[in-house]
């Protein structure tokens, strides 16, 4: 199988999750004691919010190329909001660049799941980039109200960044107000799984991060 590599660090609990998920589904496809080689980058979180996206692009460029230099053939972003740049860093790394939104897309098109409400960042229910990405995959996103957009961004950012999980009832209240609109939710920020499972709605739940992490061991060799 081909290396893996990984830009983490966006934030730091979440690329922990995306390890965990490595060895979870490295058990259930692989005889015991196999692991596909993984590299995880770990930026500097501070630096990357404080920077405007111009620079955020430049970072997650180097993280990429150092991944590329050390032997990582297959590479992916273990973040959704950062994928508002993700056409400029795959353009420019000689390496196969995995999307997260691509992944979502696909996952969602093989469940015949196609009207989905899309929790994240309020750069990723607000811009976009996101909705955009998912449509060749047949999927219509919607986001919640600009109030509650308000308030998943402050749990994200406030709360589950620092493995914070008091506002799981507000959460699973949020998405069960969209049932009827909906087939599903998208957890569109990697932060989300860490207090929402499958089963904690009554619609399915697509874990962004399990699906992204599947696909990245996927596209380096594995039958999946």
């Amino acid at each position: 199988m081909e290396r893996i590599g990984i830009i983490g660090g966006l934030s730091p609990e979440s690329t922990l999750y995306y390890y965990e998920k490595f060895i979870e589904i490295s058990h259930s496809l692989f005889p015991r004691n196999y692991y596909p080689e993984l590299i995880i980058y770990s930026v500097n979180f501070k630096e990357f919010q404080d920077a405007d996206w111009d620079t955020r692009a430049e970072i997650l460029l180097n993280a990429a190329i150092a991944l590329k230099n050390a032997g990582a053939r297959v590479i992916g972003i273990a973040a959704n909001t950062p994928h508002k740049v993700f056409p400029r860093i795959a353009e420019k790394i000689d390496a196969k660049m995995v999307s997260i939104i691509d992944a979502v897309g696909e996952e969602a098109r093989k469940r015949g799941l196609k009207k989905l409400l899309l929790l994240g960042t309020k750069t990723t229910m607000e811009e976009d980039f996101y909705r955009e990405g998912l449509r060749p995959h047949g999927v219509n996103a919607i986001t919640p109200q600009a109030g509650e957009r308000d308030e998943v961004d402050r749990i994200i950012r406030e709360e589950l960044t620092f493995h914070n999980f008091r506002s799981k009832e507000y959460l699973v209240g949020l998405m069960e107000n969209y049932t009827s609109q909906v087939d599903g939710v998208i957890l569109g920020c990697t932060e989300l799984p860490l207090i929402i499972k499958e089963g904690d709605v009554s619609i399915p739940v697509l874990d962004s991060s399990t699906i992204h992490m599947r696909r990245l061991i996927r596209e380096a060799g594995a039958e999946i």
